[in-house]
């Protein structure tokens, strides 16, 4: 007998086909990111990113308790505010769009794991990831303290993790160091360590306002040619005190998860990102794919490629196929 007809035979019931599964995904593996926009009553569609909505805070208790039945064990928030200026000075306001996001969420659905995004890309008149010098670049350090200060702001407001996304250089031990000193030594860091610059973040820069006005964020984000120095970042940010790391975007890179998911002994987060989502959803749209089947593959390639934790905005409706 040839060995190879073995799994053949194996393949033939479903059951066994389940039991001697490789990969397994779970409803406890997703996190599902939310747009808060400042605003009341208010949940509005997004074009670009069907059967997504920018939800004003006010309308987030009845969306918490809802992704809590589903098991889902986590939310990542965005935030959209009605002002933005050149130092993104509402991301620390005390009663900003994530800080009332934050509040409602965790009085409304307790148990439910509030993630928040550090970044002033939403903030900034500019659109930019940090503060701009007077010839218009941004400048890393002068951004790392208006980090740290939103990064507290989230943490007050009863965050249960920080995900700083900026990729300034240094901004975890800054942000760690500031959290620490105030009370927060218990809040975990979540670092976007390996980000890149990539084109698949346009439905997102649709939804959040966030595209910058003028030039890119290739002086700040990741070359999508590079792998050797996605291992740099990692351990950088790990060193600093980064409690876990992301891969963003994810299906396009599910080998530098592979390799981050190797090289490191922490929590891996891998983020399906918005143009991910809208490429399935215009190509089911048309019929020319099965949803449910592609963001069943397209996410367990995710999980098999070594991610402990998957960003997903299809978190709702894997928790439906899941179960």
């Amino acid at each position: 007998m040839f060995p190879e007809h073995r799994p053949r035979r194996l393949r033939r019931n479903e059951t066994i086909r389940r039991m001697v599964r490789e990969t397994h995904l779970r409803v406890d593996d997703l996190v599902y990111p939310i747009f808060v926009k400042e605003s009341s009553s208010l949940k509005e569609p997004i074009e670009a990113m069907p059967g997504q909505f920018r939800h004003s805070p006010d309308q987030l208790p009845a969306l918490a308790r809802k992704i809590s039945s589903q098991r889902i064990p986590a939310v990542l928030l965005f935030g959209i505010p009605r002002m933005k200026d050149p130092t993104g000075t509402s991301a620390h306001h005390k009663d900003g769009v994530v800080q009332q996001a934050v509040r409602r969420i965790k009085d409304a659905a307790p148990e439910l794991l509030v993630m928040t995004d550090v970044c002033l890309c939403e903030y900034t008149d500019h659109g930019h990831c940090g503060i701009l010098d007077d010839k218009g670049e941004v400048s890393n350090d002068d951004t790392l303290e208006v980090l740290a200060t939103v990064a507290l702001s989230h943490a007050r407001a009863g965050a249960d993790i920080i995900a700083p996304s900026d990729m300034m250089d240094g901004r975890v031990g800054v942000i760690r160091e500031e959290l620490d000193e105030n009370g927060f030594e218990h809040v975990p860091i979540l670092s976007y360590a390996v980000k890149y610059c990539s084109s698949f973040y346009g439905p997102f820069r649709e939804a959040a306002g966030s595209a910058p006005s003028f030039g890119d964020r290739k002086g700040y984000q990741m070359d999508p040619a590079n792998v050797r120095e996605a291992l740099r970042e990692a351990a950088y940010d790990i060193e600093e005190g980064a409690d876990m790391i992301m891969v963003k975007p994810a299906l396009p890179y599910l080998d530098v998860i592979r390799v981050c998911a190797d090289e490191f002994d922490v929590p891996l987060a891998a983020y399906q990102v918005s143009g991910e989502y809208a490429m399935i959803k215009a190509a089911a749209e048309r019929g020319w794919m099965n949803e449910d089947a592609c963001v069943l593959e397209s996410v367990t390639a995710i999980r098999r490629a070594g991610a402990d934790m998957i960003i997903t905005y299809f978190a709702p409706r894997l928790a439906e196929i899941l179960a």
